[in-house]
């Protein structure tokens, strides 16, 4: 699975998520077997040259539109704000999809 996040900057430890009107950086998780085995920030999301399964978003009112286009699963992270906490989440289930 490959997830998509908007952050506010490319420190895998300090960054956080952030509203799509504020991403500084796209993080690219790839998650196999409950860990994350590539990571890769980029300031341009269509220097992303492997699509995403999935972008994680921070809060329901997020406009998700050219996600759901991409054929993209939304998932919402209500309270989950750091790269841990929120592949914690996922791999937990914890992460809603988001209703529209």
């Amino acid at each position: 699975m490959r997830l998509l996040l908007p952050m506010d900057g490319d420190d895998a430890e300090e960054s956080r998520l952030v509203a799509l009107a504020d991403v500084q950086r796209w993080a690219v998780l790839e998650i196999e077997e409950g860990q994350v085995r590539e990571s890769l920030f980029v300031e341009d999301r269509s220097a992303i040259e492997e699509g995403a399964d999935a972008v994680v978003v921070c809060s329901d009112n997020e406009y998700v539109w050219p996600f759901l286009d991409e054929q993209m699963m939304v998932l919402v992270a209500h309270t989950q704000r750091s790269i841990d906490d929120i592949v914690e989440a996922y791999l937990f289930r914890e992460l809603h999809e988001l209703a529209y």
